[in-house]
Formats: C-alpha cells, structure tokens, sequence
C-alpha cells in the first residue's frame, strides 16, 4: 500500500479537500444522471462534455470553511475510508451503487428509458446511503482523535 504522504495520498488530499465543498458534493450527485446521456446518444462529443464536468467537479469550488455540512463529511469520510480500505456494509452499498450504475449503462446503451431512469435513481439514491455511512465513518474517527485513539 502506498504511504499516506507519498505524491498519490497528496493528490488525493487535495482534490478531497476541495470536493467536500457542498457545492462540489451535490453537483457531482445531481448530475449523476449525466454520466448515460453519451451511451444513450453514442456521441463524443457529450462523453468529453461530461468527462470534463466529472474531472473538475471535485477542484472548481474552494475548500470549504467548516465541516458541519453532512455532505462535507461524507466527502472527509469518504477520504478516509478510500485511504483504509475496510471491509464494511459500505462497501456493499457502494458495490451495490456500481452495480446500478452498470444496469443503467446497459439500459442507455439500449435506448430504454424507464430502465435506465430506474437505475439511475437506485444508484443514486445508494449513493446517499453511502453518504450517511461515510459520514458516520468520518464521525467516528474524530471521535477516536478528541478521546486519543
């Protein structure tokens, strides 16, 4: 595993730092749907549209001034559980998340609409589930940190 301080973790931290903006958080999450519009219409140029929205999403908004936000601690927690690796229930949910993800690529690269409106919602509201863990996840350990663990 690499080290925490190596130019990865750095990366890592960075981006984070800025991705548990709310405003990063909950438009990344808004625009999930975003992510089936090129399977669905098979143009590149929409897939380069909206890979560049997913890659600066998480660095366009500053660092957020507190961390009472829920969604800036799930973003933290998230950080934390990515740099751990556990194996937890929010592995399961973020699994599960994935896997609606992929139902909803299949469904867009078909054309049927309900199916991949279906998929997107389950996967997106999983990844709200996956939220509240890392969230508690994120709880948790400054818990650990204030009472010297």
């Amino acid at each position: 595993m690499a080290s925490s301080n190596g130019p990865l973790a750095q990366l890592r931290r960075a981006v984070f730092a800025r991705h548990a903006n709310p405003w990063s958080a909950w438009s990344r999450w808004a625009t999930t749907p975003l992510l089936y519009v090129p399977v669905w219409t098979r143009r590149w140029s929409h897939a380069a549209f909206v890979g560049v929205w997913f890659a600066v999403n998480p660095v366009v908004f500053p660092r957020p001034e507190q961390t009472h936000a829920w969604s800036t601690r799930a973003m933290l927690g998230e950080e934390l559980w990515i740099s751990e690796r556990p194996r937890d229930r929010a592995l399961v949910v973020n699994s599960a998340a994935g896997l609606a993800g992929l139902a909803a690529v299949v469904a867009a690269r078909k054309r049927r609409f309900w199916p991949t409106a279906t998929a997107t919602a389950v996967q997106m509201g999983l990844t709200l589930v996956y939220w509240q863990q890392m969230a508690h996840y994120y709880e948790g350990h400054r818990r650990a940190q204030v009472n010297g663990r």
